[in-house]
C-alpha cells in the first residue's frame, strides 16, 4: 500500500486529503483563521460551577463556554494549582519544573465545588472541538505529543504502546527513558518508536521538554484570560506526525509557506524522507489533478454506491449515525440469495470502514445490513468489519450483529463529522427557478473579462470554469480562448475545475486572490 497526502491551501481554508492506493480515505478542512483545535493549551478562567453535574464551565474565548468535568481535572490538579501560583507570583524567574512540589493525587470521589471557584485560573487542554451547540471539551491532564513520545508533565510512569508486542523491546524502551527523563515527567512511548536508538529518543524528549518550557514562560507572562499558551501544530503537520511512515510516497502542497513548514517538519522527524515533499505548480486545481474532487462528490453524499449496483444510505441525527445497506439493482448470483446477501454485506463493510474515516463520523453508528440466516456468515461479516477498522486511528468498539441484523459501532468523536454538500444549487438562478439563456453564458464571461482588464485594470486574470465549458472555450484552431487573448491580453488563462457546476465560474488574479464577480454584475 502506498499513501499520498494532498494539501490544498486556499485564501479562506486549508484542505487535506489522504490517499491510500489512489483511494480517498481521509479528508479534513478548516478555516485558515481557525484557532480552536484539539491539543491547544489555555490558561483559562472558571466561569460557572455546576454542582449537579459535578462540572464547571470555563472561558477559553469561544462563544460557548468549554466543559470541564471533575473527573477530567486530572489526578495531578493540586500539583498544577500550586505550581501556577508559583509561576504567577514571580514574573522574572522561572521556577524549575523538575523541582516543583508534587502533591497527593486528587480523589476520584470528590466535588468540583471543593476544587474550583468562579474566576479562578486553571490550566486546561482541548480534547474535543466544539460540536453542534456544545462548546469545547477540556481536560486538566496536560500532554504534549511528539512523533515517537508523548510527554506528561507531573506524570511518573513510563508506558509503552500495547501494539509493541515484544517484551524485550518494551523493557529496553522503558530502561532508556527511565535513564534520560527528568523528574516530574511521565512518558508514553508510541508504536513508531519501536527499534529506535537511545539518541533518537533523547533528541525528541529534549524537543518536547523545550516546548513545555516555552509553555511555562507564556503562562508566566500571560496578562489576560483566557490566554493561549501552547498551540498545536497545523492540521497538516499534526496529521503527518501521527501518520508518516514508510508507505508515504509523496506529499504535494500548492502553497509556498505551507510547503516550507511541511518540508522543515519532515526534515526534523525523518531526514531521509524530505524529498517526498513536493511543491505542486500545475494550473489545474490540485484536488482535480489527483482525482480528489471526483471522489469527494461521489463518496460524501447521502447515497454512496460501492459495487455492482449496491449502495449505502447514510443519515445523521443529533444522537447517532444510521447506515442502511441496499443491494440496489444487483442481480442475484448463481449461488442463491444467501451468498448474494453475504457478498453485498462484505462489500458494505469495506466501504463503511472507509466512510467512517473519510467523514470522521463519531459517536454511535447503527448499521442495518441485509439479513443473513447462517451464523457463520454473520460471524464472517463481524470479523471483516473488525479487520477493516484496524487501520482507523480513532478509538472504536464494534459489537456482533444483533438478532435484528443490526451492527452497533462506537467511534471516538473529537471534532464534528465531515459534512460536505455534494449537491449543486443552480449557479445562475440561485434556486429562484428562472435563469438567463445558457447560450449567452460565454458572452457574459467575455463581458466580465472586458470589465476586469479594461475598466478595473486587472492584468492576466485566471478564469476557472466547469471542464465541459473549458472544452467548449478551447475547441477549434481559432478558439474563443485565442480570441480573448488577442483582445484582452495574452496572459489570460482559462482553467478547468471539477469543483464548479456547469454554469459556475471564478476569477482570480495572478497572486491567487479571489475576485468577487457576483451575479448582480452580470449586466456589465
Amino acid at each position: 500500500m502506498t499513501s499520498e497526502l494532498i494539501i490544498d491551501v486556499r485564501e479562506q481554508e486549508i484542505s487535506i486529503a489522504l490517499l491510500e492506493d489512489k483511494s480517498l480515505v481521509e479528508f479534513q478542512t478548516e478555516p485558515r483563521e481557525a484557532s480552536f483545535s484539539v491539543g491547544n493549551i489555555y490558561l483559562a478562567q472558571v466561569r460557572k460551577i455546576m454542582p449537579g453535574l459535578n462540572a464547571s464551565f470555563v472561558n477559553v474565548g469561544y462563544s460557548k463556554d468549554a466543559f470541564l468535568h471533575y473527573l477530567d481535572l486530572g489526578m495531578q490538579y493540586s500539583s498544577y494549582e500550586k505550581y501556577l501560583k508559583q509561576l504567577c507570583s514571580d514574573r522574572r524567574n522561572l521556577y524549575p519544573f523538575d523541582k516543583a512540589l508534587r502533591l497527593p493525587d486528587l480523589p476520584k470521589e470528590g466535588s468540583v465545588a471543593n476544587q474550583l471557584k468562579v474566576g479562578q485560573d486553571v490550566l486546561v487542554q482541548i480534547v474535543k472541538e466544539p460540536i453542534s451547540t456544545k462548546g469545547p471539551r477540556l481536560t486538566g491532564d496536560i500532554s504534549l505529543p511528539g512523533r515517537f513520545l508523548v510527554l506528561i508533565p507531573f506524570g511518573e510512569k513510563i508506558n509503552v504502546s500495547s501494539k509493541i508486542k515484544s517484551s524485550h523491546e518494551r523493557t529496553r524502551l522503558k530502561q532508556i527513558l527511565q535513564k534520560v527523563k527528568p523528574n516530574n515527567f511521565g512518558v508514553i512511548v508510541r508504536t513508531v518508536a519501536e527499534g529506535l536508538r537511545e539518541d533518537e529518543l533523547k533528541e525528541e524528549l529534549e524537543m518536547l521538554l523545550g516546548r513545555w518550557e516555552d509553555t511555562l514562560r507564556k503562562i508566566q507572562g500571560a496578562t489576560k484570560r483566557p490566554s493561549l499558551v501552547f498551540e498545536e501544530n497545523s492540521r497538516a503537520v499534526a496529521m503527518l506526525r501521527d501518520l508518516l511512515n514508510s508507505t508515504y510516497e509523496s506529499i504535494y502542497v500548492n502553497d509556498d509557506h505551507v510547503y516550507e513548514d511541511v518540508r522543515k517538519y519532515v526534515g526534523q522527524i525523518a531526514a531521509d524522507k524530505v524529498d517526498i515533499v513536493k511543491k505542486y505548480t500545475g494550473k489545474v486545481p490540485i484536488f482535480d489533478n489527483f482525482n480528489v474532487t471526483r471522489q469527494m462528490k461521489s463518496g460524501l453524499g447521502r447515497t454512496v454506491n460501492y459495487k455492482h449496483g449496491a449502495y449505502l444510505i447514510i443519515e445523521h441525527t443529533e444522537a447517532m449515525h444510521v447506515v442502511d445497506v441496499n443491494s440496489g439493482n444487483r442481480s442475484r448470483g448463481v449461488e442463491g440469495q444467501e451468498a448474494n446477501a453475504l457478498d453485498v454485506n462484505l462489500g458494505a463493510a469495506d466501504e463503511l470502514a472507509r466512510q467512517l474515516r473519510l467523514r470522521d463520523m463519531g459517536g454511535i453508528i447503527i448499521v442495518d445490513f441485509i439479513d443473513m440466516a447462517l451464523p457463520e456468515d454473520r460471524q464472517l461479516l463481524y470479523e471483516r468489519m473488525c479487520k477493516n477498522m484496524q487501520k482507523d486511528r480513532a478509538r472504536h468498539s464494534i459489537l456482533p450483529l444483533s438478532k435484528f441484523g443490526l451492527m452497533q459501532i462506537t467511534r471516538q468523536r473529537v471534532r464534528p463529522a465531515m459534512d460536505v454538500n455534494v449537491e449543486e444549487v443552480c449557479p445562475t438562478c440561485l434556486g429562484k427557478g428562472k435563469i438567463k439563456s445558457s447560450i449567452m453564458f460565454v458572452e457574459m464571461l467575455e463581458n466580465k473579462l472586458r470589465y476586469l482588464t479594461r475598466d478595473i485594470g486587472v492584468k492576466n486574470p485566471r478564469l476557472y470554469v466547469h471542464p465541459y465549458v473549458y472544452a467548449y472555450i478551447k475547441r477549434g484552431l481559432i478558439s474563443i480562448m485565442t480570441k480573448w487573448r488577442l483582445r484582452y491580453g495574452l496572459g489570460i488563462d482559462v482553467i478547468p475545475s471539477q469543483e464548479l457546476g456547469m454554469l459556475q465560474y471564478k476569477f482570480y488574479n495572478r497572486s491567487g486572490e479571489f475576485i468577487d464577480m457576483k451575479e448582480e454584475k452580470d449586466d456589465i
